[in-house]
């Protein structure tokens, strides 16, 4: 193949060194030919062997150098997919196109999430490749005229057109129900209660309805067949269905013309094209069910909200809402859109959100999620994120991209899939083959099976004994091993659990980024906590204030004169305070807002340093100020000596206590303290007992870290101290380095890399944007209880992903060798592929039902309770 060469736009460039960068960590790649990067342009051009190396992979190049080039993902719906192997099609066929960067196609879902370089391919491209490999794809946006999205119009659509190939389908096979019937009673030896003259009506009247059946129910499969081999040399479900149901009218057409000698099978071929139809068009419908939580979700946004202007309200429509709009809502109405309380008091209903009951107070300054419902009080909200960037709609973008990241079970399962319909296809032709060669020794075989699987028996008594023409029963043979065979089964095993558990876990305020983060969950061994504001509520607030040394605090410099304690506390905490004042940390806030409640002055800052993991060095209008840790001030020449015993009692309370210096002079300690969360205790505890080791990462002192770590559980051994906020990732790693699985739970700028590092990172719900963006699960409420949720979801996915597989693969594997020795009637085994396919679904939509709060393998020896709901 030749080489491509792509056109890039870069971002995040600043010098040429970034450019060098960019050209560098490209070049390193197998296959790249050459790479150049211009900072001035924020444009770049590779030149690479597409055999060698993907687009994806030079991507991830450029963000593994820390830059970042640009793409469009749009999410497609893809109709007319039957299999695993559809889904494989379309994603080999979007794949292929230069420009593409990667494309994960869900056939339990129907679609197809796509990466791709704008600057290098259309979307429109993208459509026509889709469609030229045989699908329907439609764009998944919404029309403002019908307000419902493109692909639940696909999706209606098709289960219309699906429930009138079962109804008509269902009205032609009618006729060949009688016949049936007496066929059953045959294999039971038992006299048939139906008139000779119904149970086998004319043969010309089956050729006509068997016909009509292979005109309509029969061409969707043959279609769906000649479209997998013509465009790629593929074999599908289609193909099993296609060849089975023709191998038995072709047959029986050559019974009636007189070209051969045997019996009809056009029944078999009736109740095959309807079971089989009938399966697709429950299977349709419950890919529809399983999605509808999702669709569910944006049903709850306001259609209107009450616009605040110009001291008037107006009722506008939710699109016409822009950020900075004050709007108004009453009690029971929904909140329109995110905002920020600045008026009014109330409980908010967010249950849709987090999947918790419990109202939510909500007051001036306090933020509100759209479509959560005020329950009493009425608020003036301004809004801040409307459209696309709302909570809501992030939510089921997210539950999106999960549902297009399998886990890594389902690439196990592809590859078997991809060679599975093929094998299956020579399984039949050789049994086949081998019942005209030698049906007396595999009749003797199947017979002896027969005896102990009495509904069972060999069609029509046998090739030999029961007088039935050995080419007749080869081709019996040929489509029952074709038609028992179900590729459906497994490839929906899969997707159709994922899709689930991540519409759950979104229901109940865990987000995935993918299917495969549900699955690495699930195999965790380690959970790391960062403390402040993960263990802890993270609002500090000051405590304690101590004078260090009153004799020398006074003796000269800035503080001469000042006689009375109250006088040298207020310059002591007004310095420390006016040299917090340029900080955003939770400690600087405490000081400062410490300092407005007792009244004391805030002064002005000429010079600010903030010493990450330290504390902040300040020139102000109180002196040169110094506050944090002990390292801070000794490495400023300061003795710290006389503020140690203050300091280790503060300490051993559990507060974060920092000596203050003002010009040189040590003057005295502040402590702040964070209360521990309700929760954390519990979720620790529970966490040792399923046997999950809890490390707690801070960049506290030990004493202070150690009281924390005493109040939630964990074990002494595991408390990281004194660690720097470029050292977080560094200590998981090393946890990782010792065999560990480990995942990281923080919600902090500083705790990023850590995020990133940790096999599993986890933001909480308070966290900031690009922790939540590092993160692989976001919790969206401030609790590390959801972590449990996390846990349990992930265990319950994986668990239910495993049961569909080992039904699907025990079905096939028991199946397949009954039908391959000529015992399965092709009928039912059409009856048995489409009723295999179904239950698969039907056992991952009951999982729907699970409550996360209990735990999964408790939760399933109790089945029945829990398949009601109680």
């Amino acid at each position: 193949m030749s080489t491509r060469r792509a056109h890039l736009e870069i971002t995040g460039m600043s010098c040429s060194t970034c450019s060098g960068s960019v050209e560098d960590a490209v070049g390193d790649l197998e296959g790249v030919a050459s790479a150049s990067a211009n900072y001035a342009t924020d444009e770049g051009t590779v030149e690479y062997d597409p055999v060698e190396t993907s687009l994806a992979e030079i991507y991830d190049a450029i963000a593994d150098a820390g830059y970042e080039a640009a793409s469009e993902t749009e999410t497609l719906t893809v109709m007319g997919m039957s299999c695993s192997t559809c889904s494989g099609t379309v994603e080999d066929a979007v794949t292929d196109l230069p420009g593409v960067v990667r494309a994960d196609v869900n056939f339990a879902s129907d679609e197809a999430r796509v990466e791709y370089n704008p600057n290098d391919v259309s979307l429109s491209e993208i459509v026509d490749a889709i469609e030229k490999s045989g699908y329907e794809p439609v764009r998944d946006e919404l029309e403002e005229s019908q307000g419902a999205s493109q692909r639940e119009r696909a999706v209606e659509k098709e289960l219309r057109r699906q429930r009138k190939l079962v109804i008509g389908g269902g009205l032609l096979t009618v006729p060949f129900v009688p016949m049936m019937i007496d066929m059953l009673f045959g294999f039971v030896d038992v006299a048939s209660p139906v008139p000779m003259a119904i149970a086998h009506p004319p043969g010309w009247l089956e050729f006509v309805l068997a016909t009509a059946l292979m005109a309509t129910l029969g061409k969707e499969f043959i279609v769906g067949a000649w479209r997998a081999f013509s465009n790629n040399r593929r074999a599908n479900m289609d193909t099993l269905v296609a060849v089975g149901t023709s191998a038995g009218y072709v047959y029986s057409t050559g019974v009636l013309v007189g070209a051969i000698t045997g019996g009809f099978y056009f029944e078999a071929v009736a109740f095959i094209l309807w079971f089989i139809t009938l399966g697709n068009w429950l299977e349709v419908r419950s890919k529809a069910r399983a999605g509808s939580a999702l669709r569910e979700l944006l049903e709850m946004e306001a259609d209107e909200a009450t616009v605040v202007r110009d001291g008037e309200e107006r009722q506008v429509p939710l699109e016409d809402v822009e950020p900075g709009d004050v709007l108004k809502v009453r009690p029971g109405e929904k909140i329109p859109t995110d905002g920020v309380v600045r008026e009014g008091q109330s409980a908010v209903d967010e249950s849709m959100l987090t999947g918790e009951s419990v109202p939510v107070e909500k007051g001036e300054g306090d933020e509100v999620v759209g479509s959560t419902i005020n329950e009493n009080g009425v608020l003036l909200v301004e809004a801040t994120k409307v459209g696309s960037e709302t909570a809501i709609q992030q939510i089921v973008e997210r539950v999106k991209e999960a549902q297009s990241r399998q886990p890594e079970i389902q690439r196990l399962v592809d590859r078997v899939s991809a060679y599975f319909v093929p094998a299956v296809i020579v399984n039949a032709v050789v049994w086949s083959v081998l019942w005209f060669l030698f049906p007396e020794t595999l009749y003797g075989a199947s017979a002896a099976l027969g005896s102990w699987i009495p509904v069972l028996e060999p069609v029509g008594g046998g090739p030999v004994v029961g007088g039935v023409p050995v080419f007749e029963f080869s081709v019996v043979v040929l489509a029952s091993a074709l038609l028992i065979a179900c590729p459906c089964a497994l490839g929906l095993a899969t997707p159709a659990a994922t899709m689930v558990g991540s519409t759950l876990s979104a229901t109940n305020g865990v987000l995935f980024k993918g299917g495969d983060v549900l699955e690495q969950v699930r195999g965790i061994d380690t959970v790391v906590f960062d403390k402040t504001g993960t263990l802890t509520h993270g609002e500090m607030t000051l405590t304690d204030l101590e004078l260090v040394g009153e004799r020398t605090a006074t003796d000269g410099g800035t503080v001469t004169g000042l006689e009375r304690r109250e006088d040298l506390e207020s310059f002591v905490l007004g310095a420390a305070a006016t040299a917090e004042s340029g900080s955003e940390h939770p400690i600087a806030r405490a000081i400062v807002d410490g300092a407005t409640d007792r009244d004391v002055e805030i002064g002005e800052v000429s010079e600010f340093e903030n010493v990450p993991g330290h504390g902040v060095r300040a020139e102000t209008d109180r002196g040169s100020v110094l506050i944090g840790r002990r390292k801070l001030l000794e490495d400023a020449g300061i003795d710290t000596e006389p503020a140690e015993e203050t300091l280790i009692r503060l300490e051993r309370e559990g507060k974060t206590a920092m000596p203050v210096a003002v010009d040189g002079r040590l003057v005295g300690v502040l402590a702040v303290a964070d209360e521990v969360r309700e929760s954390a205790t519990e979720t620790v505890a529970a966490l040792r007992e399923r046997g999950t080791e809890v490390v707690m990462l801070t960049g506290d002192n030990e004493r202070t870290a150690a009281a924390v770590a005493r109040a939630v559980g964990i074990d002494p051994d595991n408390v990281r101290a004194e660690v720097l906020p470029e050292d977080k990732a560094d200590h998981v790693e090393a946890l990782q380095n010792d065999g560990s699985r480990v995942m990281m739970v923080g919600d902090g700028v500083n705790d990023a890399p850590a995020l990133t590092t940790a096999q599993v990172g986890v933001a909480i719900g308070s966290g900031t944007d690009v922790a939540i963006e590092s993160a692989d699960v976001t919790l969206m409420r401030d609790d590390p209880a959801d972590v449990l949720k996390a846990v349990r979801i992930s265990e319950a996915t994986i668990s239910k992903v495993r049961q569909n597989l080992f039904w699907a693969f025990i079905y096939n594997t028991t199946l397949i060798p009954i039908a391959s020795l000529g015992l399965l009637n092709p009928a039912l085994a059409g009856l048995a592929m489409a009723a295999s396919s179904v239950s698969v679904m039907t056992n991952s939509l009951a999982f729907a039902r699970y409550d996360p709060h209990e735990d999964y393998r408790l939760a399933v020896t109790k089945p029945l309770s829990w398949l009601r709901g109680n």
